[in-house]
């Protein structure tokens, strides 16, 4: 088969690549029909994920078809159509029994396209499928449910929920691609009195306006004063960091207000100044975190009840084999007005699967 693959910082190829097997009882292999990108794939192609090793087929969300399943699966059955979760669950360590399931320690966690072959491939081996993968309802599209498999879940539990997002909250999103525009989609269902989201890009401030962001605020020209002048002074009750930069990091905590939440979304590459000496009296609370994907059978339910705006965020379409040129638009975001890319829908080539 072919996928895409992580030769080294800088260096990337959609080749040929070994056909994936099952490995593990717990394993399914899965047959990819649509799949994304993410920022955090750029992250690894920049070096900013040394243990990301050379070879790695990269990717970490899916929708496609089960084609053979490991002995001790209990849950799926190959011909069921899934979603495939970029958090695997070994679901007897301490951590998957709390649903901390991005922190497992039995072999799960951020596993796909990270320190095992991943799912921007033509075929994909997941562990632990019982817990990793989620049967799809017909009325969800491939194409809108991929984006259920990392950035609703992410922003709606390590942004919305760790951020405490409350009715009558003036909420603050500061990065407006795919992660923080999930967040705006996402905090709206708290009833918020106000979602302000923070960007560079024109185009990026114009879509968080499109999923519900109340006012907007280019990154240049202060939104600091603009938070002043809605709260009285006061800030932000949440804010949440959806960039991944020092900058953004640091403006966030110059504008929560006192008692507030800063909740970190973004993956960072490099450190970032934490100014304690004016934060410890302010009673901040900051939180960071990996997602858990506990969130994605409530997810589902919604986007299935056509609750949340997936398709809004999709705005190109390529079939698998154009990986490269895919990558390429949605690296010059700024450029191409890219939100979130989806590839497949196309012919595969069957894999062999061993009688049972």
């Amino acid at each position: 088969m072919k996928g895409f693959v992580f030769r080294g910082p800088g260096q990337s190829a959609w080749q040929e690549v070994p056909d994936p097997a099952v490995k593990e009882p717990t394993d399914a292999i899965v047959r990819v029909d649509a799949v994304t990108i993410c920022g955090t794939d750029l992250h690894i192609l920049k070096g900013d994920a040394p243990e990301v090793r050379p070879g790695t087929v990269l990717g970490h969300e899916a929708v496609g078809e089960i084609v053979e399943v490991g002995g001790d699966l209990r849950t799926v059955r190959p011909g069921d159509r899934v979603l495939v979760s970029c958090i695997a669950a070994c679901g007897r360590c301490r951590f998957c029994r709390e649903s901390a399931y991005g922190q497992c320690r039995g072999g799960g966690g951020w596993i796909l396209g990270h320190l095992i072959d991943g799912t921007q491939a033509e075929y994909v081996r997941v562990p632990y499928a019982d817990l990793s993968v989620h049967a799809l309802p017909s009325a969800v599209e491939s194409k809108d449910a991929v984006l259920l498999a990392d950035i609703f879940p992410t922003s709606y539990e390590v942004g919305v929920l760790n951020g405490h997002v409350r009715p009558g909250d003036t909420v603050a999103v500061v990065g407006a691609g795919p992660i923080g525009l999930a967040a705006i989609t996402t905090a709206r269902l708290f009833a918020p009195e106000r979602i302000v989201a923070v960007d560079l890009a024109a185009s990026r401030l114009e879509a968080a306006r499109r999923l519900g962001a109340d006012a907007v605020a280019d990154a240049r020209e202060d939104p600091e004063q603009l938070i002043a002048d809605l709260t009285d002074g006061l800030g932000a009750d949440v804010v949440i960091e959806a960039v991944g930069v020092p900058e953004s990091f640091e403006l966030c905590t110059r504008m929560v207000r006192p008692g507030g939440h800063v909740a970190n979304v973004g993956v960072h590459g490099k450190p970032a100044t934490l100014h304690l000496e004016d934060l410890w009296i302010k009673n901040v609370t900051i939180t960071t975190g990996l997602v858990d994907t506990h969130s994605t059978p409530t997810l589902l339910r919604m986007a299935a009840a056509g609750r949340l705006p997936t398709a809004q965020l999709v705005t190109h379409t390529f079939p698998l084999d154009r990986m490269e040129e895919a990558y390429d638009v949605f690296a010059r975001a700024a450029d191409t007005g890219a939100l979130k890319v989806v590839l497949g829908e196309q012919p595969h080539e069957e894999i062999a699967v061993p009688a049972a």
